[in-house]
């Protein structure tokens, strides 16, 4: 099925960031969506304001008449959703076409011009800001984007029928692979998804392969130090960057009031960048979108500009409280290295204070695999607030509670709380900076935190 061919577009777990992207995108060209999801997330909710239909349970009748047509419609759905869904088998079995959201993704991008930027880290907030840079122009660029941007309040931006498309290239399940990039980044190869990929090797060489789909007169830009861990797949002509390292650099870098500022170093150099979402990461990151916008022919100014207003993406260090009382930043961060990245780079902002770290675990599966790397990471913190591990697709593991990791944390004040709990035991504590952290639902914990500490202790957000 092409894409001209397409009449209407029927989402299986239409609430994933993912897919409800997907569904914007193809609503944006005036194709007839319609969705199911077991849950009725905040993403549903949105859709359903903007005109989408979902239910929310497995039921054939609820599914609209329109939708059954096998010659114009394409379902898609994404791995999350169960092989015996009743929804998902009735498709199948009638010979429907019936593709994953990867899947999807791929057909779009070759179609379009496409920057597909990739990393077991740092890709959805570098995917947001080359958007955000491409959307200052007069063409502007579509974006599917794995987190709310908070300049546009989506995840999703549609740009000209002509203007390039901008991809968060997810390595789970291989998802990337199904892209055709002409210009690829690469923000970091770290050893995840163990359940997928079973080692290190095997993660390199899928990232590998993801950079070779490049084509051959295209772009491949790479963080310098995960370019040495997949240099076998290099065959092409590549570019590095970092902080004070790689072909692309960000020089003097400096933080006050909560800001970073820096100079770009590139094939030109951009003085006095100044980036309001803070963090070394994000900084990083800022040096791969500013190179992907200066390739594609955008002019530093306007670069410089939408750098400095650029406001980051929901949950990816997100002030939600900012206080001379206290500062409360929410992270989306599940991997040890990105909790040692944000620790580190809130204990640059706030050297003096107190930091008190609520953290979530992330699967069984991953906190099996990584629960002594957790432990170490979260002692860049001061006093340290374990949940229970949030599934999300797994079943429990036996022996694998974030118990494992709490006793491995070499620090004195350190506890595990039922969520029910968290606000008393913060209540025991002088909170001068809290974060939270993970990729469950704590989420859901985000704005009553910030509503106690509001309302009991006289702070502003």
């Amino acid at each position: 099925m092409r894409l001209e061919e397409i009449k209407n577009v029927y989402f299986i777990g239409i609430g994933g960031i993912g897919m409800s992207a997907l569904a914007r995108w193809f609503k944006e060209r005036n194709i007839a969506i319609s969705g199911y999801d077991k849950t009725k997330t905040i993403l549903c909710q949105q859709l359903e304001a903007e005109g989408i239909p979902i239910h929310f349970e497995e039921d054939l009748d609820q599914i609209d008449a329109n939708f059954k047509n096998q010659e114009n419609t394409l379902v898609v759905y994404t791995p999350a959703v169960q092989e015996n869904n009743l929804e998902l088998r009735f498709f199948q079995k009638g010979n429907f076409t019936v593709m994953k959201r990867s899947e999807v993704l791929g057909m779009i991008s070759k179609g379009h011009y496409t920057v597909a930027i990739a990393g077991t880290h740092g890709k959805t907030t570098t995917s947001s800001m080359v958007a955000h840079i491409l959307n200052q122009t007069d063409k502007g660029c579509s974006a599917f984007v794995g987190g709310i941007m908070t300049n546009y309040n989506t995840n999703m931006i549609y740009g000209a029928a002509d203007a390039p498309v901008v991809v968060e290239a997810d390595e789970f399940d291989r998802s990337f692979h199904r892209l055709s990039p002409n210009y690829s980044v690469v923000t970091s190869v770290d050893l995840d998804h163990l359940d997928i990929y079973g080692s290190e090797e095997e993660i390199q060489k899928s990232f590998g392969e993801f950079v070779q789909k490049t084509a051959e007169d295209g772009h491949l830009l790479i963080q310098y130090k995960s370019a040495e861990k997949i240099s076998n797949y290099l065959d092409n002509l590549y570019y590095t960057y970092g902080i004070d390292a790689g072909d692309y650099q960000a020089k003097a870098l400096r933080a006050a009031d909560g800001i970073f500022y820096f100079n770009y170093h590139g094939k030109e150099v951009i003085k006095d960048l100044k980036l309001m979402v803070p963090g070394f990461h994000n900084v990083e990151n800022a040096v791969a979108a500013i190179s992907v916008a200066l390739d594609l022919g955008i002019d530093a100014v306007t670069v410089k500009d939408a750098i400095a207003s650029y406001k980051g993406v929901k949950r990816r260090f997100e002030y939600v409280i900012k206080d001379k009382k206290m500062v409360y930043i929410d992270d989306y961060a599940h991997h040890p290295t990105e909790i040692t990245s944000f620790l580190r780079s809130v204990r640059s902002l706030y050297p003096l204070k107190k930091i008190t770290a609520v953290f979530q675990p992330h699967l069984f599966s991953r906190t099996n695999d990584f629960y002594r790397e957790f432990a170490k990471s979260l002692e860049l913190a001061d006093d340290i607030i374990l949940l229970d591990i949030y599934p999300a697709r797994e079943e429990p593991m036996k022996g694998v509670t974030s118990e494992i990791i709490l006793e491995r944390i070499e620090k004195k004040n350190k506890a595990i709380v039922p969520r029910g709990q968290l606000i008393s035991k913060l209540e025991e504590k002088s909170v001068e900076v809290l974060v939270t952290m993970g990729a469950g639902d704590i989420d859901k914990e985000v704005v009553r935190l910030k509503n106690h500490f509001i309302d009991k202790h006289e702070i502003e957000a």
